[in-house]
């Protein structure tokens, strides 16, 4: 086994919490989150999120939305199904990792930008 292979941080739980709209995810490092749906949504890391958020568009409407289903996609990420359509977000496990460890940051930052609307 290489060394990248032993320090590769993966998931060792997740689960959908449907009342509360909640991803909870913990980690190989002792690290855990409990995501927002619409957090998840919203900083999807699809490339239509993506493009709209170069554009300086925010994901707006989706306080609602939930998750219908989540499908692994190797060992290496899951792809999330949202009730609203959306399905091309491919959340790797560093990338859930970083929408964890940044969750404060992101979420107030995205907030903001919604009430100044």
């Amino acid at each position: 086994m290489n060394q990248q292979a032993k320090t590769t941080i993966h998931p060792t739980h997740i689960a959908l919490h449907q009342k509360s709209r909640l991803l909870e995810i913990h980690f190989s490092d002792g690290s855990e989150f409990h995501l927002p749906f619409e957090y998840l949504r919203v900083f999807s890391p699809s490339a239509d999120v993506r493009v709209a958020k170069k554009r300086g568009e925010l994901i707006l409407g989706k306080e609602q939305v939930n998750i219908s289903k989540v499908e692994p996609m190797g060992s290496y990420a899951i792809r999330i199904l949202f009730d609203d359509g959306h399905h091309g977000g491919v959340y790797s496990w560093s990338t859930l990792k970083d929408l964890g460890g940044h969750y404060a940051e992101n979420w107030t930052r995205f907030q903001q930008q919604r009430d100044a609307l």
